[in-house]
């Protein structure tokens, strides 16, 4: 048997064992410790090379040894309770940050910088659908009051440029806020999407909207009970994704997708939900719903709720937790 096969079997015991424990109650895993310590492997990969490169027994066993240790580490860590409240904890605690802008002449190491947008509403906009985009790497986004402007953030700003813009249509109004790595001089700039910004976002009541949401790493916590979202669509990478959802519409649409994340989301008792996932070796704890078909759940009042969710959640290793409120 090929050493690679041995490998990745090995690995595969592991991640489904920790999953099969998790659901049967037996321990209490976050994935978030494990995921600090992604160097290691890095340096597993490097052993490997070192002592493999005649096909000796000997360097697989080694090599086999070092994985087999470097597991059982990660599996007691795992079970530690996280001092942090994110995943990007790790990095933020120490310091660490990669993003390179070059324009931020006004930012000295460490301290933040505080910047406000704003976009002024109209009655028109009333009758208008209203699509915001959104999107920023190791940022921390937050959204919990109104404001009487269509659209307002407050940005603690470390790393990068943030920026604003809106187009209208008779029907449309679509606000796009982000993260620019971009120099003045038109060039890239590289980012490891470590930034370590902080963004309070308010929106307007009145209109209906449709959110899209991208980040490559960072923590986003939404709390949408006050305003009518038909829509919202996550795409992100390593992040930490809180969300809460009203019942002022009578269908919302809520389309998640992750590579390593932390998700969890929160629907009102009194809407019926359905959970639709393709989620691989992604850790599921779907509180109240009852499993119908493969990757179907639903609430038990689904079928007679005048309000429905609709909820469909795409993702590697990650945790995805839905709950009533």
């Amino acid at each position: 048997m090929k050493y690679e096969r041995i490998i990745w079997g090995v690995v595969l015991l592991f991640v489904g064992g920790v999953l099969l424990l998790e659901n049967l109650n037996v321990i209490e895993f976050y994935w978030r410790n494990v995921w600090g310590f992604w160097p290691i492997f890095l340096i597993i990969g490097g052993v490997n090379l070192l002592l493999n490169r005649n096909g000796s027994q000997t360097g697989s066993i080694v090599s086999l040894a070092i994985l087999i240790i470097t597991l059982a580490f990660l599996f007691v860590k795992g079970q530690e309770r996280p001092q942090h409240r994110s995943w990007m904890g790790f990095w933020k605690d120490k310091n660490i940050d990669a993003d390179i802008d070059w324009d931020h002449k006004n930012i000295e190491d460490g301290k933040f910088d505080g910047v406000q947008f704003a976009e002024s509403f109209n009655a028109a906009d009333t009758a208008k659908k209203t699509i915001l985009n959104l999107s920023g790497g190791g940022t921390s986004f937050k959204l919990k009051e109104a404001t009487d402007s269509l659209f307002e953030a407050s940005v603690n700003r470390k790393r990068g440029n943030f920026s604003l813009t809106k187009a209208t249509s008779d029907s449309t109004n679509t606000l796009t806020f982000k993260m620019n790595d971009k120099r003045k001089n038109g060039k890239d700039n590289w980012s490891f999407n470590s930034g370590g910004n902080e963004v309070d976002v308010r929106i307007n009541t009145a209109p209906l909207w449709t959110m899209n949401l991208t980040m490559g790493a960072g923590e986003l916590d939404f709390d949408l009970t006050k305003f009518k979202i038909r829509t919202l669509n996550f795409d992100g990478g390593a992040a930490d994704l809180k969300i809460r959802i009203g019942d002022l519409l009578p269908i919302a649409d809520v389309n998640v997708k992750t590579g390593v994340a932390n998700v969890e989301i929160k629907v009102p008792q009194g809407s019926g939900c359905r959970i639709k996932t393709h989620t691989g070796l992604a850790s599921k704890d779907f509180k109240g719903f009852v499993k119908k078909d493969d990757g179907y759940y639903e609430t038990p009042n689904y079928n007679t709720s005048k309000n429905k969710v609709f909820i469909k959640l795409d993702g590697g290793l990650s945790n995805f937790e839905v709950d009533t409120y």
